[in-house]
């Protein structure tokens, strides 16, 4: 499993296999999803960025460290490879979630004595990632972002790749340009030429994580996996609250009087669901306070975020991030159209009706402040009461509003952290 990249599309929030989702992180359920598809001897690869945490949290698996980060996946390959046994090799992504299935299917296309096999998606929109060419089920080429409009078919390739004789993808990837950042793809291209691959045809689910607002589409199919409700014993539900659909909360945490929670949803341990408070279709991570009167929808928070008579729709929260009273995420255009969101200076379309906004790590947003839908704002920023904010803001920021006017400087303030607040919460 391929997970050294740093996650620079992913920004304002960090590496994306550690985010948290539904209880568990992107990773966890990506190896959940192998494991169901009986593929237990799994080698994590990642970079001197996450390799420690990986390690950390993961210490029952086989973990490689990519020596070259800059060479993307054919680093990664030029690191692994080396390394294992001569005998065929499924590579994955951490990017793709696609069900167990898939898996499945391609190893047993592969066995069928060819080369190998790719996973193949077929797509109604444009996604932007890599189009196969195929003459009948075998691969002829690969085309890397093509770009709308210029796709060499409609099959988009999911990373989930067996190669039956790794040593001759090895070669192929020493002898490719590093010049350009598409060295595996140079590989793949090699050996498309003199061997047979075949596209493997899926039409499972599959979500890929590029872009933070994949978390959104990602999280309605989680949910959809809860088939029943479970409530922790330790958790304190009071009689008024009503709890309608499958719902996860886990233990420690208390649902005050009046709230109400609409399932599929998962709430973490030691939450606080203040009265009158609305968490619907979300996922709300550890320590989080859904505090009075705010309504959680269809939006993922990470951990010991906190809240007073909040609107967070179709949001993505990091963690340790404070909303002041009053402060909404817009998630809707005045002219109902599809929400695009700047990446590297660019309009990028997300493809989605509803979005809200991305908000890192450690960010403070004062009473009144709203954020227009597909906005994000960076690691460490604060912005001021009564702020209106319809372009991003860059990490370490403080936006304030004057005379309708947004000012945006370097943030000089002192930032609270979760233990400093622990005080509050007994007051809740």
């Amino acid at each position: 499993m391929l997970l050294a990249g740093r996650s620079k599309r992913f920004w304002p929030l960090h590496d994306k296999s550690l985010f948290p989702i539904c209880g568990k992180t992107i990773l966890e359920h990506q190896l959940d999803r192998l494991a169901k598809a009986g593929l237990k001897d799994v080698v994590l690869v990642g970079g001197k960025h996450n390799l420690e945490t990986i390690r950390k949290r993961f210490p029952k698996y086989e973990t490689i460290e990519q020596e070259r980060l800059e060479l993307g996946m054919r680093g990664a390959l030029l690191s692994a490879l080396p390394r294992l046994n001569n005998e065929p090799v499924l590579l994955v992504s951490g990017n793709d979630v696609i069900d167990p299935s898939g898996y499945a299917s391609v190893i047993a296309a592969a066995k069928k004595k060819k080369s190998g096999a790719l996973l193949a998606r077929r797509v109604q929109q444009y996604f932007p990632g890599g189009y196969l060419k195929t003459d009948g089920d075998r691969i002829t080429g690969i085309t890397e972002k093509p770009g709308e409009g210029k796709e060499p078919s409609d099959f988009v390739n999911i990373v989930a790749h067996v190669h039956n004789d790794p040593q001759k993808l090895l070669t192929a990837l020493k002898e490719g340009d590093e010049s350009k950042d598409d060295g595996y793809e140079q590989a793949l291209a090699k050996l498309f030429a003199s061997e047979n691959y075949i596209a493997t045809p899926y039409d499972g689910l599959w979500q890929a994580i590029k872009y933070p607002w994949h978390l959104l589409p990602l999280l309605q199919l989680l949910l959809a996996e809860i088939k029943s409700s479970k409530i922790h014993r330790t958790a304190d539900i009071h009689p008024t609250a009503v709890i309608t659909g499958n719902v996860i909360i886990e233990e420690g945490t208390r649902v005050m009087p009046h709230a109400v929670i609409v399932g599929p949803c998962y709430i973490g341990k030691n939450c606080i669901i203040a009265t009158s408070a609305l968490v619907r279709g979300s996922s709300i991570g550890d320590y989080s306070v859904v505090g009075y009167c705010t309504e959680a929808k269809g939006s993922v928070w990470h951990s010991h975020v906190w809240t007073h008579m909040t609107y967070t729709g179709d949001s993505v929260i990091g963690e340790n991030v404070s909303f002041g009273a009053g402060s909404v995420t817009g998630n809707f255009r005045l002219d109902e159209k599809l929400i695009e969101s700047a990446v590297g200076g660019e309009k990028i379309a997300t493809h989605l009706l509803k979005f809200g906004a991305v908000v890192g790590n450690n960010c403070r947003l004062g009473i009144h402040s709203s954020l227009d839908p597909g906005i994000k704002v960076g690691t460490g920023s604060f912005i001021a009461s009564a702020t209106h904010i319809s372009a991003d803001v860059a990490d370490g920021r403080f936006a304030r509003m004057k005379d309708g006017i947004v000012t945006v400087t370097e943030n000089r303030e002192k930032l609270p952290f979760p233990a400093d607040r622990e005080q509050f919460r007994g007051q809740i």
